[in-house]
């Protein structure tokens, strides 16, 4: 049944947020939590021989200490990752939310990802990993990767978390566009909210009919939108209206066409999600 909430933490400043996050989306669609924590390649016990040409008596000792410090370090690396996903719950459980699971997984995220994500409604993760402080004006280093593989839409958390009121709704008329408002009409997350959907660039026949026909798309799932069509580049408009008009989440296609194309390899947009302050949802 694909209807859990993957959340992935990983002890960073912005796995709190992931929590908060995951647990909003769990109580506004009733669907279970599942939080995940990867053990990286990086992260399993070094193979490299340290013994170089010692003699066969003391390499021999020198290799069992070598052994036995890897096991140890393999299971403090467990410990803490355990360690994550207890704190995780815990968060999840304060916020009120009663179905949650934990899963602590080995090897490479993307792959960890693909062997769950059938069972998922949406994949919650941080917009920046462990080097966050270190790397503020970087996007995190599987952000992309996972947006690239996942065939679930993808919800990155901002920083900080607050509760969401308004949704503004990046619209270009592409396919992946017109996949996040099919998914907007059809998921209970947003009832309720105020939706927002824009388009930004020259105003034209086109593209006033495609905000028409996605606004009706909307009301006939019960949701009312307004619509906007707004000059200027991508990156820069909606960055201004988050920030201006404090919008609570920003929702994209993360591959569009036009001059919001692809999100995380075009650079327009990418310039856009290292400055959004606000939870994204990329759908593609």
């Amino acid at each position: 049944m694909t209807d859990k909430i993957i959340a992935l933490v990983d002890g960073s400043i912005y796995s709190e947020s992931v929590c908060h996050l995951a647990s909003c989306i769990a109580q506004r669609t009733q669907a279970p939590v599942e939080l995940i924590h990867v053990l990286g390649r990086r992260e399993a016990p070094d193979k490299t021989d340290l013994s170089g040409a010692i003699r066969l008596g003391a390499r021999t000792t020198l290799m069992e200490e070598l052994a036995a410090l890897d096991a140890q370090r393999a299971k403090l690396v467990s410990h803490r990752g355990r360690a994550i996903l207890e704190d995780a719950r815990a968060i999840v459980d304060q916020d009120g939310v009663t179905e949650i699971t934990t899963r602590l997984r080995h090897g490479d995220i993307v792959e960890a990802i693909g062997e769950v994500e059938d069972n998922a409604r949406v994949i919650v993760i941080g917009k920046r990993g462990e080097a966050a402080d270190f790397a503020k004006g970087h996007l995190g280093s599987n952000l992309e990767r996972i947006v690239r593989a996942a065939h679930r839409p993808v919800f990155v958390a901002a920083r900080a978390f607050k509760p969401i009121e308004t949704v503004l709704v990046a619209y270009d008329g592409g396919r992946s566009a017109m996949k996040a408002v099919d998914h907007i009409s059809r998921s209970s997350f947003f009832a309720g909210l105020s939706v927002t959907l824009v388009t930004v660039g020259t105003e034209t026949a086109e593209t006033r009919k495609n905000l028409t026909d996605a606004k009706a798309l909307l009301k006939a799932a019960g949701i009312e939108a307004d619509t906007r069509i707004v000059p200027g580049q991508p990156d820069a408009e909606l960055g201004k209206m988050v920030d201006g008009e404090g919008f609570g989440m920003l929702v994209m296609g993360a591959y569009g066409h036009s001059r919001i194309r692809s999100l995380v390899i075009g650079s327009t947009t990418t310039e856009m999600m290292r400055s959004c302050k606000v939870p994204v949802l990329l759908l593609r």
